[in-house]
């Protein structure tokens, strides 16, 4: 015996396929993390993060990929680098000495990152209150700076 269709029960049907075919396209078409936020290849993380809300005294952090070179630029200043296999050149520190670093980006060709601390006497010393703006300029350690390129995002500090 045959039982007649219910039109609500085959309306209601249709109206969840068509609301899960919908929500199942937007999730394969979403756009996140790296890909969002448009960093390239070379840059491995960032810290902060384009967008990322932090303290005024929070440092600044770039991995890039083994074999590059960089420098950083903040709110439009250009950061003076020093390599750490220069600070502890010709020196050779005790395990447990301190060994001044310098108040400026420092690039580690180890590991292949570049950091930002700000601090008294650096050329930032904190970050203001409001929107910041990072640049990493980065190139090939077999290349001169000419070839260089860029990335530039913005987080806030409060």
């Amino acid at each position: 015996m045959r039982t007649p269709k219910n039109k609500q029960n085959l309306v209601v049907s249709v109206g969840v396929g068509i609301g899960l075919a919908i929500v199942v396209m937007g999730l394969n078409s979403a756009t996140t993390g790296r890909e969002a936020q448009r960093i390239p290849d070379v840059i491995e993380s960032i810290n902060p993060g384009p967008g990322d809300e932090v303290l005024r005294q929070s440092q600044v952090f770039v991995d890039l990929m083994e074999g590059y070179n960089a420098v950083l630029v903040l709110d439009g200043i250009e950061l003076p680098v020093t390599r750490l296999d220069e600070i502890s050149q010709g020196a050779n520190p005790r395990p447990g000495a301190q060994v001044d670093i310098p108040p400026t980006a420092i690039y580690d060709p180890g590991n292949f990152t570049i950091s930002y601390l700000p601090q008294e006497g650096a050329p930032i010393e904190e970050f203001s209150q409001g929107v910041h703006t990072g640049k990493i300029w980065y190139w090939r350690i077999t290349d001169d700076r000419s070839k260089a390129k860029s990335f530039s995002w913005e987080f806030s500090a409060n």
